[in-house]
């Protein structure tokens, strides 16, 4: 993981068939990341999106 995405935990995905996804955005905290959500479902309603958070892991 590079050090941009350590910084913006929490993603916005989008469902795919046979069980794929695709991260849309991703952002610092959830309360954007709920806010970015409600515009793309009012844009498309057919689409799945959800809400992750995807922790930095140390390689230690």
């Amino acid at each position: 993981m590079i050090y941009r995405d350590r910084l913006s935990p929490w993603c916005v995905i989008q469902h795919l068939p046979r069980f794929q996804h695709a991260i849309i955005a991703r952002f610092r905290n959830r309360n954007d990341a709920e806010a970015y959500v409600k515009v793309l479902r009012r844009m498309n309603p057919a689409i799945i999106y959800e809400i992750v958070f995807d922790p930095p892991i140390d390689s230690a």
